[in-house]
């Protein structure tokens, strides 16, 4: 690799080798959801929920945090936010529930820090996924950067299914 070209490729999410995380077991080909409670991830997780009982896979919900680093003002300290894994687990299997009921499903919960579609398209790669499903964007906000949608399109590894 040349000393200029950085790892991973701009635009390209982060290719995570080895077992996965301790801890974490490798699941069959899930499909996998992103879920961050807007109502528009809450048709994703019911039409993810669907798609994993007519397929007969496991459904993987993950939620992407902000990195949860910042730095104190005064002391140039740089603090990280604890996590609240156990709390998230619990809010997400009850979202699920709402959306749609966990009958008849294997359902594993991932919550991840980063950048959203950069951590979406690194978890339903890790896992071979056979879908990645996610809520289209609110009209109301325009990122600058553009859509998660719009670059797990284009860069995720497996079909990507957008739910209004």
């Amino acid at each position: 690799m040349d000393q200029a070209e950085s790892y991973p490729p701009p635009g390209q999410p982060e290719r995570r080798r080895g077992r996965p995380e301790a801890g974490r077991n490798r699941l069959e080909h899930p499909v996998v959801v992103g879920y961050d409670g807007s109502p528009s991830s809450r048709n994703a997780l019911a039409y993810a929920a669907g798609v994993a009982r007519r397929l007969g896979r496991s459904l993987l919900v993950v939620h992407v945090s902000p990195a949860g680093v910042y730095c104190e003002p005064l002391t140039g300290q740089v603090i990280g936010l604890p996590e609240h894994t156990g709390d998230l687990e619990k809010w997400l299997l009850a979202e699920l529930d709402r959306a749609g009921g966990r009958t008849g499903l294997d359902v594993h919960v991932l919550a991840r820090r980063g950048s959203p579609a950069r951590e979406l398209a690194a978890a339903a790669a890790e896992q071979n996924a056979d879908a990645l499903i996610v809520g289209a964007p609110s009209r109301a906000w325009r990122h600058p950067a553009g859509s998660v949608p719009g670059w797990l399109a284009r860069h995720a590894r497996c079909p990507v299914i957008v739910v209004p």
